[in-house]
């Protein structure tokens, strides 16, 4: 609950501004941070601010590409505020009175309640002083300050990259699970400003229902969603780029425009020399490994050598499949200066040349 509503205030609140809030609830969500072991507001936000803007470069606070312990604890042990150089806006928070307010008594209102509040609540209710003290106070804290630490390591080490490849964070529902919703990094340093790290309706991500809560009853308003349509058009974006990687590793052959150009009479005489060339839409093709392997026998291909085969490959007994078109492109060796055929085929992507 801590963590969840730690994230709530903290991050989409104060760092993104990403809904508005009322005062109470801005100030219940101060208390709750505070008691979180998150450090002050001021001090978390312009971490965090700086974390996006210089995400996985060395004036990012919790840089992953310095390894994943870094991110999750070493930037907190070896690292001091002095090292960086990073600019980053935060005089919202500065004129911010509960802000201000929190940070003035920060010592006081950890105390109180971190360790405090958990303790008399358990003494009052269940009779058990010391363990509200030991475990809700001292463990719980702490195990608040370690969901939120897998945030900054795991959601860049583990997952998808739906919207995104250049930069480290990733998408997943088993970081999402473990740190109550927050594991859908890649959607939300995309689009910071949404409410949302779950864009979608089944995503695990209980702090944006609360959030969506809050507005109903009143606590909240101007929850910020980012355009739909960029959102689908970011999705589609990264899924051409990674089709486009998966292009690039497949063998498509020569493109036609690429080719030496040969002419007829040279093409004629290798083929009487032994070469096994046939010309098909003015370009030539070396069947020598693929002549024994021809579906229709090696006798079809074999009386085509050294000729135009393009009507018999276009339709003289059927139109050969996309198949067989792509793995005629990887036979390629030349064209035929004088020979070529107004037949449109396709080159390596599919695309009529």
């Amino acid at each position: 609950m801590r963590q969840r509503l730690t994230r709530t205030g903290y991050h989409r609140y104060w760092s993104h501004r990403s809904y508005s809030a009322s005062k109470a609830l801005q100030v219940f969500l101060a208390l709750v941070g505070v008691g979180a072991g998150q450090g002050s507001i001021t001090q978390w936000c312009r971490h965090h601010r700086a974390h996006h803007r210089y995400v996985d470069t060395s004036q990012d606070p919790y840089n992953v590409q310095k390894g994943f312990f870094h991110a999750h604890l070493g930037w907190i042990i070896f690292n001091h505020d002095s090292k960086f150089r990073n600019k980053v806006d935060i005089n919202d928070l500065k004129a911010d009175p509960i802000v201000n307010w929190q940070r003035k008594y920060y010592w006081q209102l950890t105390i109180l309640m971190a360790y405090i509040v958990p303790t008399v609540i358990a003494g009052l209710f269940w009779g058990d002083w010391l363990g509200g003290f030991v475990l809700a106070g001292c463990v719980g804290t702490g195990g608040v300050q370690q969901v939120s630490f897998c945030i900054n390591s795991f959601a860049h080490y583990f997952g998808t990259q739906p919207f995104q490849g250049a930069k480290s964070p990733r998408d997943s529902f088993i970081t999402a699970f473990f740190t109550i919703g927050e594991g859908y990094h890649n959607f939300h340093h995309e689009f910071p400003i949404d409410y949302r790290n779950g864009v979608r309706w089944y995503d695990f991500d209980p702090t944006k229902w609360t959030i969506w809560f809050w507005s109903r009853i009143g606590l909240a308003s101007n929850l910020r969603r980012f355009p739909a349509n960029e959102i689908e058009k970011g999705r589609l974006q990264r899924r051409r780029e990674v089709l486009d990687a998966e292009y690039n590793r497949v063998d498509w052959g020569m493109l036609a425009d690429a080719l030496p150009v040969m002419s007829w009479e040279e093409y004629q005489r290798q083929a009487r020399t032994g070469c096994n060339l046939l010309v098909i839409n003015g370009l030539v093709h070396d069947v020598s490994h693929f002549i024994t392997e021809h579906p229709g026998g090696p006798k079809i291909l074999a009386s085509m050598i050294g000729d135009d085969a393009t009507q018999l490959f276009e339709g003289g007994v059927y139109e050969h499949s996309n198949a067989a078109r792509n793995l005629l492109s990887t036979l390629r060796i030349a064209r035929v200066g004088s020979r070529v055929s107004n037949k449109p085929q396709r080159n390596d992507r599919g695309t009529v040349v």
